[in-house]
């Protein structure tokens, strides 16, 4: 079984869980009437510290899903995680949302909107409070988020940088 698994991702690469967190549709007025493409925003994790996402654009929605799909894994990015939640509190910013992140109790689960938490449960988040501020579209909101999760860092990364041991707060 775990052979075949293996086979199977070095053809197709390893297997990502992925959720379209919206589908957008646009149309042209041609001649004969309307024509309509969509767009989907796509996130894309493995569960374990690593998410993306991606936006495709198509004539049909799944097509749309699977571009935006192969964009979300090509910009996958890793997520530092503090067992179940996050080290640290951090706000993150893209255009006029801000997205606030705060790490919570075990048993909490993911307090947050549709929209930040497809990507906070695609990183292996299990306990996470959520704020948004602003713009609540959710293309901003998801690249916020994505913004906030990049700006985590981990103690021995931080002592490394500041090139100090922080004390363990009591």
């Amino acid at each position: 079984m775990a052979k075949q698994q293996a086979q199977r991702e070095a053809r197709e690469g390893p297997a990502y869980d992925d959720n379209v967190v919206k589908v957008y549709r646009c149309s042209k007025v041609v001649k004969g009437g309307r024509r309509f493409s969509f767009g989907a925003l796509v996130a894309v994790g493995d569960r374990n510290g690593r998410v993306g996402v991606g936006y495709g654009k198509a004539n049909e929605v799944p097509s749309a899903v699977e571009k935006g799909r192969k964009q979300a894994i090509r910009n996958m990015r890793p997520v530092v995680l503090h067992g179940s939640t996050i080290p640290h509190a951090v706000l993150g910013r893209f255009g006029s949302s801000r997205v606030k992140l705060l790490p919570a109790s075990d048993g909490t689960g993911v307090i947050a909107g549709a929209s930040v938490r497809a990507l906070l449960e695609l990183a292996g988040l299990k306990n996470c409070l959520t704020k948004v501020y602003g713009s609540t579209s959710p293309k901003n909101l998801v690249k916020a988020t994505l913004s906030a999760l990049e700006q985590l860092r981990d103690r021995e990364t931080t002592e490394r940088l500041r090139g100090v041991s922080l004390s363990r707060a009591s």
